[in-house]
């Protein structure tokens, strides 16, 4: 990458000394351009962020953030902070003097430097400060590792490190001091005689002082003739596997290795076959004290088939390096380890444990308790179980965070890809592992809008295993990165090209797999297969529901899921809902499938599972709206993915009474967690099993397609009032309480009056309390949108004490932020975001991350209008961070539309332009969503052109808005309409027409929205031009029109011909 302009490079190595934190612009300009900055000192900082971003490539993480910008990267990924971090680190190792630690961590800080520091940007003003330091610092570390290695016993090292530059340094003492020590400890007494006289009189005819105490009592000891202890024995070479390719991720792995080696001399890597625990291992050993003494030895015991012969291994890995033709093994053998490891500080890797575990467990702990300087370092599948032992699981490479990655990434092109941060994707080890290896055997290879999306996707469903990413990307030899993941179902064929170097059982897929399973017993081989048919993590209760019987018994259950664990096969991922849970990594579930087929069980076992999970759902769905929804929304949380594999399972096999129970249950809990798209296609695959449904269920599946469709046919008034008929005749709403909120809602969109009161009145009188509170709910908006203000904040009042005693969290957030909008309306805007806030906290504690963001929007939106921008770009960013799932994109929308008002006050305008365009440009994905927002993205580019002064593109905005928005079934907000239509007409300068417009309004709204900064300016005006009792007159006059009236006068004022 090459970065162009001193200025460019200036401000990415000013960013990069902040890297993951914003730096303000005000800081930056200051640091680039010193005490004279150019005239338009911002537009200049722009000018240089763009370039940088261009520079930097498509996947640049510089963002705009809290009036500042950040680079988004690791500290590690900076060498000024690898150096802070490493240099840390030794010098601690040095204060508790673990010499050959400190010595090994300060070699590779020093690795860092490559030349002077900041070599290309020294002329920035903020340069020499830092550059200052680090140089300093550079001595110290220096001088530090000196001091290490003369504990070493490695004096000629630090002689030959030093010399150059101490002639250079010749006033630091302790340098001097450190050359002083080294040169008498290999018996060059009269050099060192001479360096403390040079110093000597240097510092008295530079300085005027004496030399320090630490240089006199070097210098004390060279006149004693004192010599340092001999360093303890070299064991020679280091036997450790070749690197044949890059090392990718793990940084933390190595850390806390490298920690637990420390404290315990016996450590374990764990791990399914394919997570790297050899490699890993390797790494660690070769950053480990005893690697810089020669003292590490690396035993492969792949190839050892015998348990008598592990200790034979050992041995020859030891004296010569090689495994092999392994000779007997007696005491004497056992003896010469002893003593082989006793010599010093040694390290010994064991590596492929797990099918010799027993006798590697035996000769371990002999090791150990015999040779006290002994540390021993396993690789196995399964722990060792030797007292003392610490255990170290390496599970898969961390995978891009799910806000980064819409649901639907399977073959992602086009706007799911582009929504994609491929900075933040990109930062993944997974993916920078598939990236790498691609690049290796397909060197056009890169991560970009194109590729990211299957590259995510492989990396997702090969469960971020090294290993089989490895065999994955090897596949870009011969066919494309979506052509890869489009095969992933068929794996174990797919996988099969690994290195013809590789051990046997990694050079394919399967074999890696085989090789675990071949290792389990016959009962842990019946449960493992069992359990393929869950799909996301299982319970000890669920696993004992759906899988025991005679041959695995229930009490067994919960020992032989521990047994599985302790072998890999498993993953135990914590406690959920009050018991263990265990995750099956997709390649092991896909393999155990296989078995499970091939076993004549797997009819019976999806049959036990699906009704298991049908009881799951039935007994908590009702729980939902009662003061047990948090431990009921915490089990479909946690079975969500195996309540859709029953939902699916059981329309697979046409099991019709399951499939509807199950959709059934499922409704609420989706719309607690905000899922769109998924269950618009499992309510039209359930109802086109027919007949076999019962009416009533029939019904309100119906009614349920339709509130949640997001198709860009809405159905018409007839379609609505056919379906309320026919809830009302099976009696559908007396046994599904959630229709009692969807129903009137509903009949409200049919626009039939006569209906909608119907539909309140037996809703009102629901026996669920639960029910009756929602619809208090409804009845509340439904005023709101007859104008019906003080009648609606009534009803209001009652649907917040029917949710508070039911301890519904869902319903109390929805109706906080109903009471919000009224004070928003008065401009009060504390106790609006309070109450706000309030349903945020409620929000979060139920788990709901779509309402905790949608009502983040609302409280960021009421500090825009309070004038508090930097509030409400913290919420913004809070809201932006958890856009993920199937609602992410929809929240998307909102968090822009947001993000372009706050522009708007701020007067970025380009950028504000920036927002509404790309809100635009997702509409089409949206489907009949997207025609929802039409209006509402038209009514926000309005405002826009009214704020910048441009009343012609103003006007044809305001058109287009009125235009959709009076053509859709569900009432939208025509109030604002209104106001922009004010606006507008006062930069025409009709003053009296927009105080009349500002009147229809209030008779549209109820009241007028004083909470509106715009609005506030704009009455100001009119009454300033108009004088207050023209204006009162000339508002008044509309205010009082019904809401009707108010309606079609607004329509007749934005129609093309009138605003033309």
């Amino acid at each position: 990458m090459t970065v162009s302009g001193p200025r460019v490079r200036a401000l990415l190595a000013r960013l990069a000394l902040d890297a993951g934190r914003p730096v303000a612009a005000e800081t930056l300009v200051d640091d680039l351009w010193g005490r004279y900055p150019p005239a338009d000192a911002g537009g200049a900082l722009q000018s240089l962020v763009s370039r940088l971003r261009k520079a930097l490539g498509p996947a640049a993480a510089l963002e705009l953030s809290g009036g500042g910008y950040v680079l988004r990267i690791e500290p590690d990924d900076v060498d000024v902070h690898r150096f802070e971090r490493l240099a840390a680190q030794g010098g601690r190792e040095l204060t508790a003097r673990r010499y050959a630690d400190a010595a090994a961590l300060l070699t590779r800080a020093l690795a860092e430097f490559s030349g002077p520091p900041l070599a290309d940007v020294t002329s920035a003003p903020f340069a020499a400060e830092i550059v200052t330091r680090l140089s300093e610092r550079r001595l110290v570390v220096l001088e530090d590792r000196a001091a290490a290695q003369l504990q070493l016993g490695q004096h000629a090292e630090v002689v030959a490190e030093l010399e150059e530059v101490g002639e250079r340094y010749p006033l630091r003492e302790r340098l001097a001091a450190l050359r002083l020590r080294a040169l008498a400890a290999l018996g060059r007494r009269s050099e060192a005689f001479d360096l403390y006289e040079r110093v000597r009189a240097t510092l008295a005819d530079e300085l005027g002082v004496d030399p320090s105490a630490e240089l006199r009592e070097a210098h004390l000891a060279l006149l004693r003739d004192e010599r340092p202890e001999p360093p303890p024995a070299r064991a020679g070479t280091v036997q450790l596997p070749a690197r044949l390719t890059s090392f990718v991720g793990r940084h933390t792995e190595l850390t806390e290795l490298a920690a637990m080696l420390a404290e315990h001399r016996l450590v374990t890597l764990t791990g399914a076959g394919g997570a790297g625990k050899t490699r890993l291992a390797v790494e660690v050993a070769e950053r480990h004290p005893a690697h810089s003494q020669g003292r590490v030895w690396f035993v492969p015991l792949a190839d050892v088939v015998a348990s008598t012969d592990v200790r034979a291994a050992v041995l020859r890995a030891v004296e010569s390096g090689v495994a092999t033709n392994m000779p007997g093994f007696g005491n004497g053998g056992f003896d010469r380890l002893v003593d082989t490891f006793a010599a010093g500080e040694s390290l010994l890797v064991l590596d492929n444990c797990e099918h010799v575990i027993d006798a590697v467990a035996e000769l371990a702990h002999a090791l150990l308790t015999r040779v006290p300087s002994l540390r021993i370092l396993a690789t196995s599948r399964e722990p060792l179980a030797v007292t003392g032992e610490a255990l170290c699981p390496v599970g898969p490479l961390d995978l891009p965070a799910d806000e980064l990655v819409p649901d639907a990434v399977t073959g992602a092109t086009g706007e799911v890809a582009r929504d994609m941060d491929l900075a933040e994707v990109g930062r993944s080890s997974a993916v920078r592992l598939f990236v790498d290896r691609g690049r290796a055997v397909c060197p056009g290879f890169t991560l970009d809008e194109d590729t990211v999306g299957p590259v995510v996707e492989i990396c997702r469903r090969l469960d971020g295993m090294p290993l089989a990413l490895e065999l994955a990307a090897a596949k870009l030899r011969s066919m494309g990165v979506s052509q890869i993941a489009a095969l992933l179902d068929d794996r174990f064929r797919l996988l099969t090209s690994g290195s013809r170097v590789a051990l046997p059982r990694q050079r394919t897929l399967r074999a890696v797999v085989e090789w675990s399973w071949d290792l389990l017993d016959e009962r842990e081989r019946v449960l493992a297969r069992r359990l393929a048919v869950f799909s996301g993590g299982v319970g000890v209760s669920a696993a004992t529901a759906v899988c025991a019987d005679e041959t695995v018994p229930e009490r067994d259950v919960a020992f032989l899921l521990g047994a599985l664990a302790e072998k890999s096969i498993v993953d135990h991922v914590g406690e959920r809902c009050g018991e263990p849970r265990y995750r099956m990594l997709e390649t092991i579930r896909a393999y155990a499938s296989e078995r499970l087929v091939e076993s004549g069980e797997a009819e019976d076992v999806r049959s036990r599972f699906i009704a298991h999970f049908l009881s799951v759902a039935q007994h908590h769905d009702p729980l939902l709206r009662t003061e047990g929804q948090l431990e009921a929304f915490a089990v479909f949380r946690t079975e969500y993915d195996n309540l859709i594999a029953a939902l699916r399972l059981s329309l697979d096999i046409r099991d019709a009474d399951s499939a509807y129970r199950l959709l059934l249950s499922l409704t609420w809990c989706w719309a607690l967690l905000g899922v769109l798209n998924q269950r618009e296609d499992f309510f039209s695959e359930v109802l086109a099993l027919g007949e076999a449904i019962p009416s009533r269920a029939r019904s309100a599946l119906k009614v349920y397609q339709v509130s949640t469709a997001t198709g860009r046919n809405p159905p018409g008034p007839e379609e609505l009032r056919t379906l309320i008929d026919d809830c009302f005749r099976t009696g559908a709403m007396e046994e599904y309480p959630p229709l009692a909120v969807t129903l009137p809602a509903l009949a409200l969109l049919a626009g039939d009056e006569e209906l909608l009161e119907r539909e309140l009145r037996r809703a009102l009188s629901h026996p669920d309390p639960w029910a009756r509170a929602g619809v208090r709910w409804v009845e509340a908006l439904i005023l709101e949108d007859k104008g019906e203000l003080a009648e609606a904040q009534r009803v209001r009042e009652l649907a917040l004490r029917g949710f508070e005693d039911t301890g519904d969290r869902w319903g109390k957030a929805i109706t906080l932020s109903m009471q919000a909008q009224s004070h928003a309306l008065l401009g009060e805007y504390a106790a609006a975001i309070e109450r706000l806030d309030a349903g945020v906290a409620l929000a979060e504690e139920l788990g709901s991350r779509t309402y905790v963001v949608q009502l983040r929007l609302l409280a960021a939106n009421q500090e825009i209008r309070a004038g508090n921008f930097a509030a409400a770009e913290r919420r913004l960013d809070e809201a932006r961070r958890q856009c993920a799932g199937e609602a992410g994109q929809l929240l998307d929308v909102f968090v822009q539309l947001n993000a372009a008002y706050l522009a708007e006050r701020r007067g970025q305008v380009e950028q504000a332009h920036r927002c509404i365009d790309r809100v635009a440009g997702q509409l089409d994905s949206l489907g009949f969503l997207g025609e929802l927002f039409d209006g509402l993205i038209e009514i926000n580019r309005a405002s826009l052109l009214l704020a910048e002064g441009k009343a012609a593109k103003a006007r044809e905005a305001l058109v287009a808005a009125m235009r959709t928005m009076t053509s859709r079934p569900d009432r939208p907000d025509l109030a604002t309409p209104a106001e922009l239509l004010a606006r507008l007409y006062h930069l025409e300068g009709d003053a009296l027409r927009a105080a009349a417009a500002l009147g229809l309004s209030e008779a549209i709204r109820g009241a007028f929205d004083r909470g509106n900064p715009a609005l506030r300016e704009l009455v100001g005006l009119l009454t300033e031009e108009l004088g207050e009792q023209a204006y009162t007159a000339a508002y008044s006059e509309t205010a009082r029109l019904s809401k009707p009236d108010a309606v079609r006068r607004l329509v007749e004022q934005t129609s093309a011909q009138r605003l033309r």
